[in-house]
Order: C-alpha cells, then structure tokens, then sequence
C-alpha cells in the first residue's frame, strides 16, 4: 500500500508499505478514504516530538471502511464505514472505566501518563496512522464507530480529532452563563474551541494570532472578536484593556508547543510567537485570565526548557485544566449540534490533497501558505 513515511525533520515521503494485518483478535483493518493533517503532525514534522522514528505513518485523523476484523470483533463487520477515535484505548482499565479514554492504561508501553495515539511517535505507542491507504485499528469494538448516515464523511473525520478537541477545550474551561472567553490559536482546534464556548454559554469570546486570515476565518466561523498579537505592544495588556482591567473569565490554550517551527528563544517579549517548545501561549493564558478564572490545555507538548509561571497561577488561585480528549465521549453531542444545524465542522476544510503529494500538503500547512486552514488528505484508492 501507499503510505506517508517520515524520513526526519521537515522531510517526508510517500512510499510502499506492507498492508497492516490482523495482529490480535480484537484488531480491524480499515481503509482509509479520508484521512487529515494535523496541527499537531507539525509537532512530529518539525522534529518536536521524542522518539519520532523514520518510517513512521503519521496521522490520527482518518475515516474508512472495514475490509478485515479480527476473531474477536462483534461490533464491527466487513464494509461497515467507520469514525476512528485518535485515542486508542483498552475500553476495560482503570482509566477507561471513568472516561478517561486518553490515559488508557494497557496500550502504550512507552509512558504512563498518556494512552495510545494513531501515528504520533513511539512515545505514545508507535501505532501507525492514518497517512495512508490502510491502517490496523486495534480495540476495533472499543474505538471506532459506524458513520451515522445523517453526518456527512467530512463532518466525521473533523469529528475524529480536532473538532472534538476543541470542544473538549471549552467543556474544560468551565464556561459560566456570559463569561468572556479568550483563545489562543487560530488553528482548527482553536477555531473548534471558540465556535463551542457559545454553546457553553460565553457571552464574550475573544480569538489571538498572528495570521490575518486565520483571524478574518475567526470572524466568519466563531464570530469572535479578534486581536493580531504582533501588532499589540504588550498582548497581556491589551486583552486586560479590552476586559476592563481584570482579565478574561477563561482562557484557553489551543497552540500547544509550537505552532510554525521556529524556536522561541526568550519568552518575555510580547511580540514572541507562539511557538518552539516554549510555554508562551500557556504563559500569556495564565497571565490574562482575572484571579480566580481558568485556564484550559489543550495544545499539544513535548518537552519544555522553559518556565510555567505557576506560581502567577497559585497566587491568582487559578483553576488549570488540560487532557488529551477524550473523543468518542464528545460525540453524541456533537452530533446533535450538527444535526440541529449548529455547527457544521467541515465549513474549517480548505485544501483536498491526493495523499501522492502530501509532502506538498505538510509544506503548505507548516509555512502557513495559500490561507489554509485544514488540510484534508484522499488517498488515491
């Protein structure tokens, strides 16, 4: 089969791989006929991430039907059209038991905090993922769902990761009845994330970046306020004018590590980006929120070098909270919301990529080129 494969930092390659093949009775293989990138594969593609090894497949965005199931499978049956959850989990431990599908106990080897994930580094697992034309999904009962047939095949695979994450973001940031919402990143997962705090209840919801059209999709799609951060002396002081002096009620960090490859080297200048193994988006959340407020993580990161200002946060009594989503738990809501005509995730899709020129694909998306959004990748069988 074909098949993205990483060769090291910023360089990729589509290649022939051996098909996945059932190796436990409760694996299923799916082929792939939607897969996305990520903004979290720029993590992995820059060479942020450990244990990231040449070969790998990324993507944990993907969406297929079945063409194999294992001795075990009940739920699952050949032809079914399935979501794939980016989480991969056990369904049984400790952790899944209580919904934390994304701390599963019993399927990474490599850590203890995190569970596994479709094709994001042998440090959560080394599962392979989605960039490609066929992929093994283990825990095949567990894990994916059949396609309702009201959703639409894009709605789906935005469901899979980054949609869901965002609203993830916004249930963690324990949004109270006309609160004021401030999100960093105007990536999908902060889009995602700013569109949902009105459906939990913001009266406010204020959107920072640095890309003019990632603010103007802000607008248009989460009909947020926008602030450009590059152009503002001092981005802390800025969001404190525009709220009176005390701060946002939430804020949310959906930047993560890095968000186009180049590496912050002080971060007490606020006209840094938000980028390069450096807690500055996190670091300006806490500093923005009033006393007393929340702050939410949901930004992907790898290891850091510099300093979380939690003692700003223990003295201002903030509550953090942050997790990798837990995806399939979102679902049935989300799906009302699309149903009543609420949201409609793929509205975020801006580039279709034959997965034959997906290199193409990562470049765009890593240099912020020709106003993309989300990259959506079609295999070419």
């Amino acid at each position: 089969m074909k098949a993205m494969t990483y060769r090291g930092p910023y360089k990729l390659r589509v290649e022939n791989k051996p098909e996945p093949k059932i190796e436990h009775p409760n694996d299923a293989i799916v082929r792939v006929e939607l897969a996305a990138i990520c903004g979290s594969d720029l993590h992995l593609y820059h060479g942020m991430m450990p244990d990231t090894r040449i070969g790998h497949t990324f993507g944990h965005e993907f969406i297929g039907t079945v063409v194999e199931v294992g001795g075990s499978v009940e739920r699952l049956r050949v032809g079914d059209r399935v979501m794939v959850p980016f989480n991969i989990y056990c369904g049984s431990c400790y952790f899944c038991a209580r919904g934390l599908f994304s701390n599963c106990h019993n399927v990474n080897p490599n850590a203890t905090a995190i569970g596994g994930i479709y094709g994001y580094s042998h440090s959560t697992g080394g599962y392979d993922g989605g960039q490609a034309e066929m992929v093994r999904v283990p825990f095949a009962d567990v894990g994916p769902s059949v396609i309702p047939d009201d959703i639409a095949d894009e709605d789906a695979l935005l469901l899979t990761d980054a949609f869901s994450t965002g609203y993830f973001g916004a249930q963690l940031a324990d949004i109270a009845e006309g609160d004021t919402a401030v999100v960093f990143g105007a990536g999908p997962v902060g889009l995602a994330a700013a569109r949902s705090c009105w459906l939990m209840g913001a009266g406010r919801v204020i959107v920072v970046d640095h890309l003019d059209y990632r603010l103007q999709k802000a607008r248009d799609f989460a009909y947020a306020e926008t602030v450009a951060f590059a152009q503002v002396g001092d981005i802390v002081r800025e969001l404190k004018r525009m709220t009176d002096g005390l701060g946002a009620d939430v804020a949310i960090d959906a930047v993560g590590a890095e968000a186009d490859g180049h590496v912050i080297q002080h971060v007490t200048s606020a006209k840094l980006k938000m980028q390069g193994g450096s807690p500055v988006a996190l670091n300006w959340a806490i500093d923005t929120v009033r006393k007393g407020g929340t702050v939410s993580v949901m930004g992907a990161y790898g290891p850091m070098f510099s300093a979380v200002r939690f003692g700003d946060a223990m003295n201002k009594g903030l509550t953090l909270r942050m997790n990798q989503a837990p995806v399939k738990r979102q679902w049935p809501r989300l799906f009302e919301h699309i149903r009543a005509g609420y949201l409609r995730p793929s509205d975020l899709i801006t580039h279709r990529i034959p997965l034959d020129h997906i290199a193409e694909g990562y470049h765009l998306f890593s240099a912020k080129l020709d106003d993309i959004i989300k990259p959506v990748i079609v295999p070419a069988s």
